[in-house]
């Protein structure tokens, strides 16, 4: 739930900060300030909205001024640093803090467009300062996401969770660092000064009950944040991902279509509903692409499944069914052009890679607010959602290992996630293809193949074997 008020009142003015002050450039950087209490989950929605706005092609970075306070203090020694009446650790706070606030103007000053701020910031002193810095000085637009929690359950969790990812408490027992966190909130109340002043441009999230209030909003990147919070799930999650069976395309290194599975990939899909069915993953769900391949592959397991057109694999046109030793032979320009820049080459009346991040989106934003998900779908789809979770760079989206026959299980991990791999110990063909270091149209079909992984020349050699099939390649 959101409700958003659109300040016109004339007589309300921002702070000024040396005589004039000016308006900030609309086309400027913006700074995205998550502020509020320790525990509430502004770092986590910090980095979720920096995942979300990389993604969708925006450069923004994370600045947390408790890394900037530790480089000028380690180790932590006890909360009695963040104490009210400690002068000496309050102006190493404050240091830390400019430490900060200089990289995000650092940051944007080289061209990037989003900084995002993550600080206390109580007070409205604090607030002042920051907005005064990177509105009144800089001229960058400013976008206050204030953090509120009052379910001290989840409060509680929260600390659980800090205790477990942070530098501060790697070596400190649960029991301690439980009380020291207790108390560095205490702290912080004693301070904390409602978020009421009326001319900043501000959303606040009750990161409980999720719902928002937004006001002074203006401007595309501002009103995109909005709506990512809108879509945000912080509670701990686990998601499952596995690519189809093993093809009968894959068998032969052809790419695309809408194979059935090989011998190999039935086994596959009779393992993989044995190992799920008896892990009794609670509400499980499954989602697969609507290609027959992973319909069959989801068919022995006992849960909900529904059959998703956004999981579909990426469709490469003119080149469907064909094998990389098709492609280069039939169109060997467009095989190059593909391997100068796998992420943005389009196939003739295909997609390109950016094409699937973008159907994919609707997707993982399900996968953000869920939990016992699990995902059958193919290659390039779960290298771009399994990136997604783990931070990479666009570019690196199309050489992610995702291999045939393991399961992939991502769990939620302080602000990152971690990734195991369970493999099921079945063969299968290798479909991984790395970029081959010559990738000029002029190159020969040696250089262009070079990297082409092994496959086999008769569709099911486990089928119908004869005399035993022909490798192309020789693992």
């Amino acid at each position: 739930m959101c409700h958003i008020e659109a300040s016109q009142d004339k007589s309300v003015r921002s702070p000024v900060v040396s005589g004039v002050s000016k308006p900030p450039r609309k086309f400027a950087g913006v700074v995205i300030v998550t502020t509020g209490l320790p525990a509430t989950g502004k770092s986590q929605v910090a980095y979720c909205l920096s995942r979300r706005l990389n993604w969708n092609g925006e450069s923004a970075k994370v600045m947390r001024v408790s890394d900037y306070r530790r480089k000028r203090q380690e180790p932590y020694i006890s909360n009695g640093i963040f104490r009210p009446d400690h002068e000496a650790s309050s102006a190493l706070l404050d240091l830390a803090q400019q430490d900060a606030m200089q990289d995000c103007a650092s940051w944007l000053a080289a061209g990037n467009t989003i900084a995002i701020l993550d600080a206390a910031l109580v007070t409205r002193k604090q607030r002042a300062e920051v907005y005064e810095y990177f509105s009144g000085q800089l001229h960058y637009r400013v976008l206050f996401v204030e953090c509120v929690c009052e379910d001290e359950a989840l409060i509680e969790a929260n600390c659980r969770e800090i205790l477990r990812y942070s530098q501060d408490y790697k070596n400190v027992q649960v029991a301690v660092g439980l009380e020291e966190l207790r108390l560095k909130i205490a702290y912080y109340r004693q301070l904390h000064q409602p978020m009421d002043e009326p001319y900043y441009p501000r959303i606040r999230l009750d990161t409980a009950s999720m719902e928002m209030s937004a006001i002074k909003l203006s401007g595309h990147i501002e009103t995109t944040v909005l709506g990512y919070l809108g879509g945000l799930s912080l509670k701990p999650h686990t998601l499952y991902f596995s690519r189809h069976g093993e093809s009968e395309f894959n068998v032969l290194g052809k790419i695309g279509g809408d194979a059935v599975l090989s011998a190999r990939g039935e086994r596959y899909a009779q393992a993989l509903a044995s190992k799920i069915n008896s892990m009794h993953i609670p509400e499980l769900r499954v989602l697969t692409s609507r290609l027959r391949r992973t319909i069959a592959t989801a068919r022995g397991i006992e849960a909900s499944q529904e059959h998703v057109a956004a999981l579909n694999e990426l469709y490469a046109g003119v080149c469907e069914g064909l094998s990389y030793e098709e492609m280069q032979e039939k169109y060997p320009q467009e095989f190059a052009w593909r391997d100068q820049d796998k992420l943005r080459y389009r196939y003739p009346w295909g997609e390109s890679y950016v094409d699937t991040m973008k159907r994919v989106e609707p997707v993982l934003v399900e996968l953000q607010q869920s939990s016992n998900v699990l995902v059958i779908s193919h290659q390039a789809i779960l290298r771009c959602i399994i990136g997604y979770f783990c931070d990479k760079l666009p570019e690196e989206l199309p050489y992610e290992e995702v291999p045939l026959h393991t399961i992939i299980r991502l769990s939620s991990q302080g602000f990152g996630y971690k990734l195991e791999f369970i493999k099921m110990g079945i063969e299968c063909v290798n479909t991984m293809r790395q970029k081959p270091q010559n990738c000029s149209a002029t190159r020969t079909a040696a250089d262009a193949l070079i990297t082409v992984p092994a496959h086999y020349d008769i569709p099911d050699p486990w089928r119908n074997p004869g005399s035993g099939p022909t490798l192309v390649q020789q693992h």
